[in-house]
């Protein structure tokens, strides 16, 4: 099956609820689209989110890598071929991930339909579902513990909590949460690269017996000598996100032991899909649990990333709440949330439908 037309597109997604992270404040979502038409006039979609200080690529860079190659890459290529073309797009745009990654859900998308089937089913299920954790972004005390008791309201049992701005305050907000919540609901935090070991520390002694699932990167990225000075207890218990774009970088954080004990995979860092179970290939090889991330995303890449989930032995954890505060989206379809938890659909590829064709 030929690829007959190929497009690429920006869109500036406005969110419902702006946050706050240690980086900065977050109102809307920069999406970038890909559109494959087949000969037999199905479709493949495919969505990215480049973020300069995660991805390091600009939209206008994503937009131009884009422009400048997916269609002398695909046009008039044989579908079969798609895991070739994937390839021969990280060779064309090595500097661009979120781009490459809006390129390669659209192929596995239009493969999974032209077989037929839910792409998970294609890569080979291995679970049929997982709680996603909700965000709350660094705010008062007072307005993260209301917005908790609105999240478990709503059927939530997994927060993730922001911090990393003040560790004092982040270990207050957190007892107060638990105290809100109760044991029943998992708490994990994410740091955003804003601790040193001696606040990391303060914030573990701090928190002690209250149940912090994991504690995502808590230092700048390349700062692996502090994570080694960590005792081996809290290191297992971190999960690198920024410090893990790639499979180099998998390979590089398991290779004089484990510097973490968890990765956090995002297609937008990777590439998509394919970089992604290259990832999850190397941490079952090493005894590391997975966690799939996101920005915020369409529903398309958010569902990419449920269906590799899903397909990849070592999952554990799902953080894929980044569609769920969209004002607006492009498509419609892909997951299904259910008390909490994300399920594929039956429908072939991701899922997914655009509202209009463009």
């Amino acid at each position: 099956m030929k690829i007959t037309r190929v497009k690429c597109w920006q869109a500036n997604l406005q969110l419902t609820k702006p946050y706050t992270i240690a980086v900065h404040t977050i109102d809307s979502a920069e999406n970038i689209f890909v559109y494959l038409e087949l000969e037999n006039g199905e479709y493949g979609l495919g969505c990215g989110a480049p973020t300069e200080f995660i991805t390091g690529e600009t939209m206008a860079a994503a937009l131009e890598s884009l422009e400048g190659n997916a269609e002398a890459l695909l046009l008039g290529r044989d579908l079969s071929d798609f895991r070739d073309l994937i390839r021969s797009a990280e060779e064309l745009m090595p500097e661009t991930p979120a781009a490459r990654a809006a390129l390669d859900i659209a192929l596995y998308d239009a493969f999974g339909k032209m077989a037929g089937k839910p792409l998970v089913e294609l890569l080979g299920r291995k679970h049929e579902s997982f709680p996603t954790s909700i965000t709350i972004g660094i705010k008062s005390v007072e307005a993260s513990i209301a917005e908790a008791q609105e999240n478990v309201a709503k059927g939530f049992r997994v927060i993730k909590l922001k911090t990393g701005l003040e560790v004092e305050k982040d270990i207050e907000t957190f007892r107060k949460m638990r105290e809100a919540v109760g044991k029943h609901i998992k708490i994990r935090v994410d740091a955003n690269q804003g601790y040193d070991v001696a606040a990391l520390e303060r914030f573990v002694q701090g928190t002690q017996g209250l149940e912090v699932e994991f504690i995502e990167q808590p230092f700048p990225p390349g700062h692996l000598e502090a994570m080694m000075q960590l005792a081996p207890d809290i290191r297992n218990s971190c999960a690198a996100d920024e410090d893990l774009h790639d499979w180099r970088d998998a390979a590089a954080l398991t290779t004089n032991g484990n510097y973490y004990g968890i990765f956090n995979i995002k297609l937008a860092k990777c590439g998509g899909i394919q970089g992604g179970l290259q990832i999850a290939e190397i941490a079952q090889s090493k005894g590391i649990d997975l966690m799939w991330g996101c920005m915020d995303e369409s529903t398309v890449s958010i569902t990419a990333a449920l269906h590799a989930a899903l397909a990849s032995p070592t999952t554990r954890y799902l953080d894929l709440d980044g569609s769920f505060d969209l004002a607006v989206d492009l498509a419609t379809g892909g997951f299904i949330l259910r008390d909490g938890h994300l399920y594929t659909n039956d429908r072939p590829g991701l899922g997914v439908e655009l509202i209009e064709r463009p």
